[in-house]
């Protein structure tokens, strides 16, 4: 199939996102590459939401509003998935945007090979907004994938290092079908982007990559994500549960891949403690669940975890005292601020080390 005769669904799960909704349409409708299917799912919106969406789909005969009962950014999705008729299927949150040739990039790249492309991803936009002023950001993995095509993430997970990026990816529906990938359905947003994204990249080795931003994640700011966190602290760490559940499922034995995780887990539990301290109710009992589902010798021998999240998980689990020091994570720390002022700049470098100094204590309960 050449690229002019694909058809794209892009599913958007919308509740009550007026703010930002025109803005996510247009950018589709904006795209280089017109052959796309509009998918709006309205799920129970209770805003002006409804009524931007009708208007997109009265001037734009590629959107279609599909209204349903409120149930969650999975049971979106899951509706989408269900609805479509494309050959790939993309997601696009309705408070984000996409520049004008995301699509058209990814399906000349899928094009270019031989044999069948299952995810096709693209680096992505990191927007922060604030009082007033947007900063874009180059994503955490820009400039890190650089092996052969196509690849599966075993061995090469930057992928699954950082935050779970399943919108900037397109999807082949008829595999997802096959597989039958789907979203779990909880109330809410529910962080279940976490084990779609373990459901998708874990099932396949043929996965292509482009090196080049195109979505635009409105990002939260450390503050929106601890208030986030004093919400709902345990919910992250169920999802984390449930990415566990799906890699033993798929049987995943990668090493690599369980690296990753075990990073995951320790970032959302220390977030989850630095937000609430470790009395609050269930949490300790939570962290200790999750560092007991982790492989010891991998969490303390890897680079990307911080002496002081491995003091905590050796005491939580009970083990000797590792006897870190701090300054041996300096290199790390030099190396993650070099790659940040290369692809991102002096300003965003600065502000993310003040931030690691000034919560690296909290969020170990100190």
């Amino acid at each position: 199939m050449t690229q002019n005769n694909h058809l794209v669904s892009v599913v958007v799960p919308i509740f009550n996102t007026e703010k930002y909704l025109d803005q996510a349409l247009s950018s589709l409708e904006e795209q280089s590459y017109p052959n796309l299917e509009i998918l709006c799912i309205n799920d129970g919106s209770t805003d002006g939401s409804p009524a931007i969406m009708r208007a997109h789909a009265a001037r734009d005969n590629r959107v279609r509003v599909i209204d349903k009962p409120n149930g969650g950014y999975g049971s979106a999705v899951n509706r989408g998935i269900d609805e479509a008729t494309g050959d790939w299927l993309a997601i696009l949150e309705p408070d984000d945007w996409i520049e004008r040739g995301m699509f058209a990039d990814l399906l000349g790249l899928i094009d270019s090979f031989e044999q069948p492309i299952d995810v096709a991803e693209s680096a992505y936009w990191r927007v922060f907004e604030r009082a007033g002023e947007t900063l874009k950001v180059p994503c955490a993995y820009k400039g890190r994938i650089t092996g052969p095509q196509p690849f599966a993430v075993a061995g090469e997970p930057e992928l699954l290092l950082h935050h779970p990026s399943i919108w900037s990816a397109i999807y082949r529906l008829e595999w997802l079908r096959e597989k039958g990938i789907r979203m779990k359905e909880v109330p809410g947003a529910g962080w279940v982007d976490n084990p779609f994204l373990v459901e998708t990249l874990c099932q396949t080795n043929s996965i292509v990559y482009l090196d080049k931003c195109y979505y635009c994640y409105r990002e939260d700011t450390t503050a929106k994500a601890l208030a986030f966190a004093e919400r709902n602290p345990l919910l992250p760490l169920d999802r984390w549960c449930d990415m566990v559940e799906v890699l033993n499922r798929l049987g995943v034995r990668d090493e690599s891949v369980w690296r990753a995780q075990n990073l995951r887990g320790i970032t959302y539990c220390c977030t989850a403690i630095e937000a609430n301290g470790m009395d609050f109710p269930g949490l300790r009992d939570k962290v200790c669940e999750i560092f007991s589902a982790m492989d010891a010798e991998l969490v303390m021998d890897d680079t990307h975890i911080k002496p002081a999240e491995k003091r905590l998980f050796a005491e939580l689990r009970g083990l000797p005292d590792p006897g870190l020091s701090d300054i041996g994570y300096l290199p790390e720390l030099a190396k993650q601020a070099f790659y940040r002022l290369r692809t991102a700049g002096l300003r965003f470098t600065w502000l993310s080390v003040v931030d690691y100094l000034q919560r690296k204590r909290a969020r170990v309960g100190k």
